[in-house]
């Protein structure tokens, strides 16, 4: 559009450096907060503030008693002002189509829970600083499925299976999993060539669950009730390792991913296979489960925003080659 017909219009571009004020506002939630991270004084971010008002046509931050907490709107707007200051950077950088990986200094944050991490931790890291000694990997835990962190960019991925991501979340996969039955060295089942589905539920179990309520209507449990069997749960721990330890040191039926075990040296037997006569490193027994479950698909998730990355892009490469090494898709 012609700048007379803009002029015309009433209209004027907006001064755009309000983008990274008004980013830092939402974020912080607080006028000194954000003048602190901008490093401005409070008078001068009080007075951007007011800007941001009139710009916006909404207060954006009240007062709640001693605190100052977002309007509707403010919060309505707190992704798309993270995103459009993020793209704005991207734009300004310049091009690298090949990053110094020697000299590299980053952090990044990989959201994954602790069955990965056992498994696949050390090699990541090992191949990460191979190349790149000065990167950090952070894995951070997932206390729930959610694609907040991938979005507000406190986190650069997200391991696991897909759930309610949101549509712009790009996916990649890493490899097909399966879970496993895990039992002590000594227990009955280790000594049976495969049990049968009666046998697998006449022992009790021990699940994992993040949210600690462990249903026990997953799919084995569906398989199992289509036999007219039942499991019965004793005990629900929080993590796969968790439960690995107390089957470890009990008489109860873990129920892990296979991926989980590939660290330990040990591959389930193959079921109606021949049992093992030698104990297995760890002390444990692994075996294929009585009854026929889909895989499941192990990703990593990122957000559209670093898609060009070209760091980001290495971790992303980096992370499918150690998967894949481990365990073939």
């Amino acid at each position: 559009m012609p700048k007379s017909a803009v002029l015309a219009s009433g209209m004027s571009d907006p001064d755009l450096n309000l983008l990274i004020a008004l980013d830092a506002l939402l974020d912080d939630g607080s006028v000194i907060g954000a003048a602190r991270r901008l490093g401005l004084s409070a008078s001068a971010m009080s007075r951007t503030l007011t800007r941001l008002r009139e710009a916006t046509g909404d207060p954006l931050l009240v007062r709640a008693g001693r605190a100052m907490v977002l309007t509707p709107h403010a919060q309505a707007l707190r992704e798309r002002a993270r995103n459009a200051v993020h793209e704005a950077r991207a734009v300004l950088l310049p091009s690298a189509a090949e990053p110094d990986l020697a000299t590299l200094q980053r952090t990044f944050t990989i959201r994954a829970n602790d069955g990965f991490v056992e498994a696949f931790g050390a090699p990541l890291i090992a191949a990460a600083t191979a190349v790149a000694p000065f990167v950090r990997l952070r894995f951070a835990p997932k206390a729930q499925k959610t694609s907040a962190h991938l979005r507000e960019g406190s986190a650069d991925l997200e391991i696991g299976v897909l759930g309610e991501m949101g549509p712009e979340i790009r996916v990649q996969a890493l490899f097909r999993d399966r879970f496993v039955g895990v039992v002590r060295m000594g227990h009955p089942l280790a000594l049976e060539r495969g049990p049968s589905a009666e046998r697998y539920v006449a022992f009790g179990h021990v699940v994992a669950s993040r949210s600690g309520r462990g249903s026990g209507s997953g799919p084995v449990d569906v398989a199992l009730a289509a036999l007219g069997l039942e499991r019965t749960i004793v005990a629900v721990v929080p993590s796969f390792p968790a439960a690995l330890a107390v089957a470890r040191a009990s008489d109860l039926i873990a129920l892990v991913p296979g991926s989980f075990l590939c660290n330990h040296g040990e591959q389930p037997q193959q079921q109606h296979g021949e049992p093992r006569e030698s104990p297995q490193p760890g002390g444990i027994h692994i075996f294929e489960l009585p009854v026929t479950t889909e895989k499941i698909t192990v990703s990593q998730m990122w957000h559209p925003r670093i898609e060009a990355d070209p760091v980001h892009r290495w971790l992303r490469q980096l992370v499918l080659t150690v998967c894949r090494q481990l365990v073939p898709l």
